[in-house]
């Protein structure tokens, strides 16, 4: 039996609760850890737990009944949070973003390598049936070299969405929609198309005039084999119809799942018809690919669980987190700096740690509303992309 520890109980840790109830004949939520103690209290009675509640995660520590623990806490505490429990023998599995910065991260990935524990970084829409059946047809090179990839990470947050206390500000959120919203759809393009070698970005602020962070931006993403990819990264989309679209020399593949193949004239004009055989054997690849028994944070808890009771390899661990990390260093970087960004970012470049992000970037407003929590904590996922 895997003991378990939820640190932070907001709005995103429901998810994690929910998933270990789905496997309680292998794990058992032993303790919470959070500011507020009365909201985990309502969760350990909501979900008939028994579970200890302590308003500082350091009691948590040296407790040897705990083997891993799940980090739900705001984006700036990740990083210090995920260090001490690795180093005091504990298996973490951090929620997204990794990390505020680059230095974090490597710091995050050197306690998990020296403690031997896993570091796992939340990226559920990985453990997504269309997601999975999409990298399986990419893997298989049907659609030819990929020359574009468009990446709509559209989603829609009301102005008070800005108000919580630690969102919209730098220091605490540590960016706007391309690190918090995003980062699921950057980490889809680094897992299927790997780093690129140079990135260019613009961000602004357009509707949410109570936060310092962007809330729409767009980088173009160029790779050695010289395919671009067009990231947009939005909380001002209605309707949040987000997509993922490949074009290949053979055919173009997407979430929600599309295939289309066309075949060229003699003077390279596409015929009306398309390519029926490659639409067929791609269509036939994404068919054959077995569903998951389980999706989004169950799915990956599932994983997680599996990786430290057989040692198994982790599908998203500390290293690809932190390639999404650096990716959208590298936006800010370029949006903020008014350049062309050169990839990898060295240790010594001024987005690389915290401080020389927060001395760097521009504040579009400043805050000026802070309230502790909402009295409806639903969280929506946005678009689908079945």
């Amino acid at each position: 039996m895997i003991n378990i520890a939820i640190i932070g109980t907001g709005s995103i840790s429901i998810a994690h609760i929910k998933a270990y109830c789905q496997f309680r004949d292998r794990c058992k939520i032993v303790a919470f850890a959070d500011i507020y103690p009365e909201k985990a209290e309502s969760y350990v009675n909501k979900y008939q737990l028994e579970a200890k509640v302590v308003s500082d995660y350091k009691e948590l520590l040296d407790d040897p009944t705990i083997d891993a623990v799940s980090i739900c806490t705001p984006p700036f505490t990740h990083a210090q949070l995920s260090i001490d429990f690795l180093r005091a023998g504990k298996h973490v599995l951090v929620e997204k973003p990794m990390a505020s910065s680059l230095k974090e991260c490597d710091e995050m990935i050197q306690a998990a390598q020296e403690s031997n524990k896993l570091l796992s970084v939340v990226a559920q829409n990985r453990f997504i049936n269309p997601i999975m059946k999409l990298k399986h047809v990419l893997e298989q090179n049907l659609i030819g070299k990929i020359s574009h990839v468009q990446v709509d990470s559209y989603w829609w947050r009301g102005y008070s969405y800005y108000d919580l206390w630690w969102r919209g500000t730098w220091e605490k959120e540590g960016g706007g929609c391309t690190l918090n919203h995003a980062v699921h759809h950057i980490d889809m393009l680094q897992w299927t198309m790997g780093m690129p070698k140079e990135i260019v970005a613009v961000a602004s602020n357009t509707l949410h005039d109570n936060a310092e962070v962007e809330d729409l931006s767009v980088a173009i993403l160029k790779y050695e084999n010289n395919a671009l990819a067009q990231v947009t990264s939005s909380v001002v989309h209605h309707g949040e119809e987000q997509q993922l679209i490949f074009q290949g020399e053979k055919a173009r593949v997407s979430v929600p799942w599309k295939v289309k193949a066309q075949k060229a004239r003699e003077n390279g004009f596409p015929y009306p018809e398309s390519d029926a055989d490659v639409e067929s054997k791609i269509t036939e690849c994404w068919e054959q690919y077995p569903e998951l028994k389980y999706e989004g944070h169950t799915g990956q808890i599932d994983h997680f669980l599996s990786a430290i009771a057989e040692d198994k390899t982790l599908l998203i661990d500390g290293i690809q987190g932190r390639n999404t990390i650096e990716l959208i260093s590298a936006i800010y970087k370029s949006a903020n700096l008014g350049i062309k960004v050169q990839l990898p970012l060295d240790s010594d470049d001024p987005f690389y740690t915290r401080d020389g992000i927060l001395s760097n970037v521009k504040h579009f407003n400043e805050k000026k509303t802070s309230v502790e929590g909402f009295s409806d904590a639903t969280i929506t996922t946005g678009g689908k992309y079945e």
